[in-house]
């Protein structure tokens, strides 16, 4: 049986004083369905893998649970952040190949063990969660090719984000508590100390 492949098509535009767009088509390759509702795919150019629906899922329901593969003492490139101290490794492996978007469609709810839908999810989109929003510093920086106009370029965790784009994402609590003890820190350069 030969690979299926799915043809992506990207349109990129430019800014509107150029007066056009680009379109970047891209042939993904299916390795396996992984479950009945994700299927494991691979950019033959890049070699990258990733997941895609094989069916359409509603914002807010169950996309798919996990468990803890083990437990870390160091985070590393494959471990995901569930607590202020605790990284861990998941399980199903094939979790490991989500990757990240500026502009996610999934959020991880570490409490359920779930990754939930953000959004009306289409059939054989990719799935993406905002690495962020389970990470306070990245083990390994990296710049983003998300290709969402929201892109926040060099990805590098929740503590380098700018306090305007926080709105835009679902943080998980040990980032929320985080997030608001570091910004509680930060005063505006002319507000006056007071002992």
């Amino acid at each position: 049986m030969s690979p299926e492949l799915l043809t992506v098509i990207f349109f990129i535009y430019v800014p509107v004083q150029c007066r056009y767009k680009l379109k970047l088509v891209v042939n993904m390759m299916k390795l396996s369905d992984v479950t009945d509702k994700l299927g494991l795919y691979i950019d033959p150019l890049s070699g990258q893998k990733h997941l895609r629906t094989t069916c359409r899922h509603l914002s807010g329901s169950l996309l798919h649970g996990f468990s803890v593969g083990e437990y870390v003492t160091h985070p590393t490139y494959l471990s995901m952040q569930i607590d202020h101290h605790c990284h861990i490794h998941l399980e199903p492996e094939f979790l490991q190949y989500l990757n990240h978007s500026c502009d996610p469609n999934i959020y991880v709810d570490v409490n359920r063990h779930e990754f939930i839908c953000l959004r009306d999810i289409e059939a054989n989109e990719e799935i993406t969660f905002f690495y962020p929003s389970t990470e306070w510093a990245m083990e390994q920086v990296f710049d983003c090719g998300c290709r969402s106009a929201n892109c926040l370029g060099k990805i590098k965790g929740a503590m380098h984000l700018n306090k305007e784009v926080l709105p835009r994402y679902k943080f998980t609590p040990h980032i929320m508590e985080k997030l608001h003890g570091h910004l509680s820190e930060q005063r505006p350069v002319n507000e006056p100390h007071t002992n």
